[in-house]
């Protein structure tokens, strides 16, 4: 009997034990296309020699130093390498272990700055509905999914949430897609001038919704006036990239699709690509600055953040996707992908919409297809659909409540970078075989 306390306390689990390029294998030796990256994590597929070459040799080198004490070789050159292809004027960064980590350290920056600079009443944080931040207090309580976040409750801190900008439920009939983002945007606006604008610190989003929305990118436009009003206000913008960047929707930073960049920016995820959890905030020079001329010390800390073997890993990870332009290929197999399931579900009576950016994909299923009514939350159809899938061999991230927590239900799908035409043909293929018999 197992001791490990599993995600699902009614379901025993297979055995992984081990990883081959698109492919994981349990114990029995059967083989799953990993499908999702498991959450868009393994970005570069399993058993990357250079990836496992570099962890090994930093191990060996050096295990662990505080961050207390001492920074390491390899943080520094990640670092370095970060700043070097980020947006805007973002120079610092600050690692962690995961994505939940980051958010939640993001947020208490945007605040400590304030703090800092002697604007003590910017204490609100504006986010999205049905956004996904993680699930660490504060990050639960930015995130916009009341289906994760509903009996913890009365633990959170208080965040206001505007409407996403998702066109395929929420553009009207006789709106352009510009004119819909626009509107999309103008709630932000709105809730700063409720809220009074000298009392909020920072409007946290996603670039491309991943987990909970699935695969949503905003319409054109849309960022740059969410840019425009943050500063016109002097609020700070926070920037999610943890399922969506390092990549992932074609460009190494998500936000460059949308030509903006944010005063904060979060990653985790494919940053490590499942070779060690590492995660990273990075801000700017002005909020760092502020600290630094400030208290100088930032209120917030892990025991392993920085870690001399996660910063090893990061760095051979975003290394090989700039030198083997893997955030291209992203792209051109992203186009690959939403081909194959636009030609396979494209007329099909249940798929309502298809979208998303490079190899970060989302079906969305509904009972009619003219009206976009979703069906009965009680048929549990994405876990089904999870489960079919999982037995055909493949690996996929179906999410219910796409809509308000509780109403909808979506498929992400997120692949590793190396995957070929055949693979994705695969993917495609089992996939339609476990929607057809849950159906």
């Amino acid at each position: 009997m197992s001791h490990v306390f599993p995600r699902d306390c009614r379901k025993s689990p297979p055995v992984a034990v081990r990883g081959e390029g698109c492919y994981l294998y349990d114990s029995t030796g059967k083989a799953y296309l990993d499908g999702s990256g498991g959450a868009a994590v393994s970005c570069l597929g399993h058993g990357d020699a250079d990836v496992i070459a570099a962890v090994q040799k930093q191990v060996a080198d050096l295990a662990f130093a505080h961050t207390g004490f001492l920074t390491s070789e390899p943080a520094e050159a990640l670092a370095d390498l970060l700043i070097q292809h980020a947006p805007g004027n973002l120079d610092r960064v600050y690692f962690v272990s995961g994505g939940s980590e980051a958010t939640e350290a993001a947020i208490k920056l945007a605040r400590q700055y304030f703090v800092e600079t002697d604007r003590p009443e910017r204490r609100h944080l504006i986010a999205r509905q049905q956004s996904y931040h993680g699930n660490t207090l504060g990050a639960l309580s930015a995130g916009g999914n009341e289906l994760r976040k509903r009996q913890f409750a009365p633990l959170l801190v208080e965040v206001s949430h505007i409407a996403p900008c998702y066109e395929y439920v929420l553009r009207a009939e006789n709106e352009t897609a510009a004119e819909y983002g626009l509107r999309a945007a103008q709630e932000l606006e709105d809730e700063i001038l409720r809220l009074g604008p000298d009392t909020v610190m920072a409007f946290m989003a996603e670039p491309v919704v991943g987990a909970t929305l699935g695969a949503v990118p905003a319409v054109e436009g849309y960022f740059k006036r969410i840019r425009e009003i943050c500063d016109k206000y002097g609020v700070l913008l926070i920037l999610d990239e943890v399922m969506c960047g390092m990549g992932r929707t074609g460009h190494l930073f998500a936000c460059n699709a949308d030509g903006i960049a944010p005063d904060i920016l979060c990653i985790a995820k494919g940053l490590g690509a499942g070779y060690q959890p590492i995660g990273a905030m990075m801000c700017t020079d002005t909020i760092y600055d502020a600290i630094k001329g400030g208290s100088g010390f930032f209120q917030h800390g892990h025991t392993y953040i920085g870690h001399p073997v996660a910063a090893a890993a990061g760095l051979a990870v975003v290394q090989k996707i700039l030198d083997q332009d893997l955030a291209g290929r992203a792209a051109s197999q992203g186009e690959v992908l939403s081909a194959a399931l636009h030609a396979k579900f494209g007329q099909h009576p249940n798929v309502g919409d298809i979208r998303g950016r490079g190899l970060f994909q989302g079906v969305e299923l509904v009972a009619n297809r003219e009206t976009k009514e979703t069906f009965d939350p009680a048929r549990g159809l994405a876990g089904r659909i999870k489960s079919a899938a999982f037995e055909a061999g493949l690996i996929c991230y179906p999410m219910p409540g796409t809509r308000d927590g509780r109403y909808g239900d979506h498929i992400l799908l997120a692949p590793p970078f190396i995957i070929s035409d055949a693979q994705i043909d695969e993917l495609v293929s089992k996939l339609h075989t476990a929607i057809e018999q849950t159906l």
